[in-house]
């Protein structure tokens, strides 16, 4: 896969996004519309809310499993940042005591 998507600013890449699930979303929906007539339209009623606890139980778990990991993440760059921010000043204390020709 191309990294078109990658490269764009994040107010495009957002829309891009949203569109793209907007349309996916409303070709599911447009399907099951077609697709609920007559005997299958009691079943599909019948199905959904049965299906929203079990739904709502795993979008919540997706949510606090990626924001555990983006969590962890942030950590470890906080802390790759301060470790080179300590080298960098460790350098400069050291240059400082140097002799010009050094």
């Amino acid at each position: 896969m191309s990294t078109w998507l990658y490269n764009l600013p994040i107010w495009l890449m957002a829309i891009v996004i949203f569109t793209l699930t907007f349309l996916i979303a409303a070709a599911v929906h447009g399907l099951v519309r077609r697709l609920a007539v007559g005997e299958r339209a009691r079943a599909f009623k019948a199905l959904s809310p049965g299906m929203l606890p079990p739904l709502g139980i795993i979008f919540g778990l997706l949510v606090g499993f990626i924001a555990f990991q983006i969590w962890g993440d942030f950590d470890r760059a906080k802390v790759a940042v301060t470790n080179e921010a300590s080298a960098l000043r460790s350098a400069v204390l050291l240059a400082a005591n140097l002799s010009p020709e050094e």
